[in-house]
Formats: structure tokens, sequence, C-alpha cells
């Protein structure tokens, strides 16, 4: 099972691969997030389509109602402190986010493993469904489309596809 938060939605919804992640993927979030989308999807650019996308799909998408933890911290905001919670409260494999200033805070507060959303293209090479080449080539979009690139999360998700 898979908890995502707002940043990591809208960067897969930005490959336009949602479809093939629901179907490969049991994919949770929360009510907080989707209110994130809701916002997110009120401007005219990349990210508002994404998270237009990602609500468009979210009959495929497990969403819950949790209550926000109290985390002490700037770097993580609700959605991910709402995400937090879920991972607890379902025993998640993983926690998405392409929050890099969040996500060192984020995996000692949770039991899952916390990863950037392209592990999830890596696991769709694993699989079989991608060729390394493509994951690779999804990512370059969503580094073009996300701003990412000459970025930290750019050159860790260009990472994943070396080993």
């Amino acid at each position: 099972m898979i908890v995502a938060d707002t940043s990591a939605l809208v960067s897969l919804a930005t490959a336009n691969i949602l479809g093939v992640v629901f179907e490969e993927f049991d994919v949770h979030t929360t009510e907080t997030v989707v209110e994130e989308l809701k916002q997110t999807a009120d401007y005219d650019d990349v990210s508002g389509r994404a998270a237009k996308s990602v609500l468009n799909h979210a009959g495929r998408l497990t969403i819950h109602d949790v209550e926000n933890p109290k985390l002490d911290s700037s770097r993580i905001d609700h959605g991910e402190a709402s995400c937090v919670s879920l991972v607890k409260k379902r025993d998640a494999d993983f926690l998405l986010t392409d929050d890099l200033r969040a996500l060192p805070e984020l995996q000692p507060v949770t039991p899952s493993e916390v990863a950037i959303s392209p592990i999830v293209l890596k696991a769709l090479v694993k699989r079989g469904i991608y060729t390394n080449e493509r994951a690779k080539e999804e990512v370059e979009r969503i580094a073009a489309d996300r701003d990412w690139l000459q970025a930290p999360i750019y050159r860790r998700a260009k990472k994943l596809f070396e080993r």
C-alpha cells in the first residue's frame, strides 16, 4: 500500500501515468490532500492541470478522513502530516512525497519508507511494465514540468535508474 501526498500525486499526474499507477498499486491519500489538490487545481498552469487530473481519477484512489497529528516542524505541512497519520493507521509500505525539505523530518515520524514519486516508476520497471528508458523519459518529463531540473530531487530521481 502506498500513501501519497499532494506533491507526489501532482508529479505522477504530470507524467500522465496515473492510470497505470492506480492499476498496479493500492494508492491511498487523505481528505486534507484532496483539499490541497482542489486548491492547486484552481491555477492555470502545469501543476493545476495535474491536480485536476488527480481529482478526475479520484474514484480510483482510496481517500481517508484522518486526524492530523501535531508535528513540531516548519517543514511538514498539513497534507504531509495527514499522510503520516494514514501511514500509521493503515500500516502502509510507502509514504510518497516530493517535498525534499520535509522528507528528512518525515522518515523519523513514520514507520514506513518515505520516498519520492519516481520510486513508482522504478517499481514499474521492476514489474516489467516500463522499460528503464521509458521510466527515465517520464522522469525527464516530470523534471521539466515541475521545475526539477538542476534541483536535488532531479538528481535523486535520476540515480534511481542508474542501478
